[in-house]
């Protein structure tokens, strides 16, 4: 479905520092009293992102870093922030407070997805059915689980801007993770997008791709999706195993075939998901499928042994 022209640009207040695959979307909200970023990406990007962030800022502080959601591509330059501004406020979720507190990567799933996250401290919650003054309007703070239990997404009423996260992509929505634990949360996947649909944003910022404006379309191709991985979930698992597989690679860019196997073997939800398939003919060979998937799919390329990442 072809996207509508747009009712009307993105408020002067909003940047967005688009990324890759490997970290999150920032976003960066500023008036002449505060500037706040939304997401911090990757841990691996973290020099990059405060450089995006001092060179949009020129001479001022960074004042507020709020987290949709504490994935690791989601706030692992949060550290590197509040490095960078000793005054930084940071605002997140109040479903992993506690496991921030004690910095337990354990629960915040950074051991479950073998990926990393630098410790970093918060200041406060985004508490769904909160409000925000950001960039001289008044944000909206909504519980929006699914991809994520705890995540949220911030709503601008005024502009009619949406900061999605991984709820809603312009072709789809993020791995359903809690799922992935044997928990129902297609349904929840389902709730958000009608709550998304409710709003009516006239702009969508997701955590991955570009801006885009033709909600319905979106919101079509995520019901669809959706749809598909209820009927047959062990499609959901596939996807989700080459997911992680292929952020590994994108972190790595470089590997062999056997050292990805055997990180995957060690990394918690692909061991589990390898173990829970109907299809497996044992873990190591459903794995080297996983990638051999990737391989024909061309978001990787293998050369004897050796494993490259290919965009």
């Amino acid at each position: 479905m072809p996207a509508a022209n747009p009712t009307a640009p993105l408020p002067a207040s909003v940047q967005v520092f688009q990324r890759g695959w490997l970290s999150s979307n920032n976003i960066l909200i500023s008036d002449p009293h505060r500037a706040a970023l939304i997401d911090s990406g990757y841990c691996s990007h973290s020099a990059q992102t405060v450089a995006l962030v001092r060179s949009a800022l020129a001479n001022r502080p960074l004042d507020l870093l709020l987290n949709t959601h504490l994935h690791s591509d989601h706030c692992g330059g949060n550290a590197a922030l509040q490095t960078a501004y000793p005054q930084l406020q940071t605002l997140i979720p109040p479903g992993h407070a506690s496991a921030v507190r004690l910095w337990s990567a354990s629960d915040l799933t950074f051991e479950a997805t073998g990926q990393n996250c630098p410790p970093f401290v918060f200041d406060g919650l985004l508490v769904p059915g909160t409000l925000l003054q950001l960039g001289g309007e008044e944000w909206q703070v909504h519980g929006a689980p699914g991809h994520d239990p705890h995540s949220v997404v911030l709503f601008a009423p005024a502009s009619g801007v949406l900061i999605s996260a991984d709820a809603l992509w312009e072709n789809g929505f993020g791995v359903v993770f809690p799922e992935l634990e044997g928990e129902a949360a297609f349904d929840a996947v389902g709730a958000t997008l009608d709550l998304i649909a409710s709003l009516k944003p006239r702009w969508i910022i997701p955590g991955h791709g570009k801006p885009f404006d033709n909600l319905a379309g979106a919101l079509q191709t995520a019901r669809a999706r959706l749809e598909y991985f209820q009927r047959q979930p062990d499609r959901h698992r596939n996807y989700a195993a080459k997911v992680l597989l292929k952020f590994k690679l994108l972190e790595l860019q470089t590997t062999t075939v056997t050292a990805l196997v055997e990180w995957a073997l060690a990394t918690p939800y692909l061991l589990q998901m390898a173990r829970s398939s109907a299809e497996s003919a044992g873990e190591q060979a459903l794995v080297e499928d996983w990638i051999g998937q990737l391989v024909r799919a061309g978001a990787a390329e293998q050369d004897g042994a050796q494993l490259h990442n290919r965009d």
